[in-house]
Parts: C-alpha cells; structure tokens; sequence
C-alpha cells in the first residue's frame, strides 16, 4: 500500500486537477491524503441561495469552503487538512486566499501569495514529516494557470521537500500538467457533447490553453481510468458554490466548459531539487484500470 499526499491551494483544486488520480489510489487500496492551503475565501459563488457568501465580512465563504472539501473527500475516502488550521482554538487556516493577480486580496494582511515561503514551507515540511507520504503532488511553476495561491503552493512544497532530511523525504514527487494531445482532443469531445446555444461555452481551437498544457514528451506519468469519472463528479458536485456538473464535463463560474476525460498527466519531479527528474518523458498508458502514479517511486507501469 502507498501513501500519496496531495497539495492544493484552495477548496476543489484537488478535485478538479486530481479527482481521478485519487479515487484511483484509494479504489486499489491506497492511502490518499490532501493538504489544502487556504480556504478560497475569494471564490465566485454561483448558487444564487448562497451569493451572500461572497465577499462578505468575517469570511464565511472560507467556512462554507471547508465542509464542501469535508464532503467531497469524504465522498473519495480521502483524508484531509488545511495548513495551519487548529480545530482547538477555533483557526480554520493560517493563509487567506490571495484571488487572481491584481485582486485586492492579495493586500490581505494573511495572503498566502505573500506568505514568507520559509515560515509556510515549515508548515507543509512538519506535515509531511508527520505524514511520511510515499509520493507528493502539486502543481507546476506555473501554478497550472497562473494562480498566485497555486504558484505559492508549489514554490512552498517544493522548497518544503528539498529541506527535509534525506530519510524524511518522500520518494517521489510530481508537477500536474496536461498533455497537449489530451487537451486537444478534450475540445473536440466539448464540441460534441456540450449542447449548442445554451449557457456554457466550448472554447474554440485557437484560443490559448493554460500554461499546465505541455508538449507530449514533457509528461512522464499518467493515470487513465474512467472508471472513476462518476466518483470525481460526485466529489465535484460538494463543491457547488465554485462550479456546476454536467455528463462528462463542469463549469466553474466563467461559464466555459471543461472535460471530465477519466485521465490526469504529470510530471516526475526530483524532490531534493525541484527540477525535472528525466529528461526525456516516457508516457504510461495502462488499460481501463488504469496505471499507479510512480507507486513508491517506481516509473513502470
């Protein structure tokens, strides 16, 4: 059995990014931990029964936030924790979400995008000491879409694991990223299956992919199960404040459609340096079971 730790920047990124990875790991036995770090006070909410939420004083949105990341991970058997959080005198997180760049939240006094990377880095070090994962996930340089909050998560995991004693350190450590095929063929599935007219939009072949979006050659590991869509929607659907569920595909508030596609890319990365642990990738492709994310560091299917 492996023991794999997520990290994420706010409530849902987990899901989203990860959902099938997970659900995958704790169908085959695995232990499947997330450590969230802000609670996404900053969110768009969409239901109109809760746009008080937003924006509103005293941060309730974060509360609301933390039990639908309490629900989905329930719904995946994934355990769960949000970095500095102390349930005994009543602190629900250390770090407050920053919001897109040139937000006002990124003034808050506890944004995490200008949190001190070695006071946040020794918090994610101690749980992961505490932890002692076999694998830990975050996301690239670029934050998969340039985020402040999920650049600052992975500079803070990065710089946690390479200051960690050699026996403490986990094996193995990855980078989320997309391959580029996947993401075009992901649009072509949109194009079929979102109904025309209606109130999402399918982004067009020329607009521009997130920065996660990389060469073929860039991605050393996948999981492929689309067994476990139904499980990643079901999880999806606890976050109803951030997004909307369809057959096969969600929308966060913007309204643009995204795939439910039952595979997640990444990218092995050394967790003493933070730099690419191969130089050239090789892609794993598993049957409908899908393929261990480098279960205790191994990098064959």
């Amino acid at each position: 059995m492996a023991r794999l730790l997520f990290v994420h920047a706010h409530p849902d990124d987990e899901t989203l990014t990860c959902g099938t990875t997970m659900a995958h790991h704790v169908a085959a036995g695995d232990e499947v931990h997330v450590l969230t770090c802000t609670l996404g006070e900053e969110g768009e909410v969409i239901p109109p029964d809760l746009a008080h939420l937003e924006g509103a004083p005293g941060d309730p949105l974060g509360a609301w936030r933390r039990e639908e990341l309490r629900e989905a991970m329930r719904r995946l058997g994934v355990a769960h924790a949000v970095l500095g959080e102390d349930p005994r005198s009543g602190v629900l997180s250390r770090y407050r979400d920053s919001g897109m760049a040139g937000m006002p939240g990124a003034h808050h006094p506890r944004a995490f995008a200008g949190a001190d990377v070695a006071e946040a880095s020794a918090l994610v070090a101690r749980h992961v000491r505490s932890l002692r994962p076999d694998v830990v996930v975050t996301y690239d340089e670029h934050g998969g879409y340039r985020h402040p909050d999920h650049i600052q998560t992975h500079r803070v995991t990065l710089a946690a694991l390479a200051g960690l004693a050699e026996e403490a350190r986990p094996a193995v450590a990855y980078e989320i990223v997309t391959p580029r095929s996947w993401a075009q063929e992901d649009r072509e599935w949109l194009r079929a299956h979102v109904p025309s007219g209606g109130a999402l939009v399918v982004p067009g072949p020329g607009d521009p992919f997130p920065a996660c979006v990389v060469d073929d050659d860039e991605v050393t590991h996948v999981v492929i199960d689309p067994e476990q869509v139904a499980a990643q929607a079901h999880a999806l659907e606890a976050h109803r404040t951030q997004l909307s569920v369809h057959d096969g595909y969600y929308a966060l508030s913007n309204d643009i459609a995204a795939r439910l596609g039952g595979r997640e890319g990444f990218r092995r990365i050394d967790p003493a340096r933070g730099a690419s642990a191969a130089a050239a990738a090789t892609r794993h492709t598993g049957g409908p079971a899908g393929w261990a994310l480098g279960l205790m560091g191994e990098t064959d299917a």
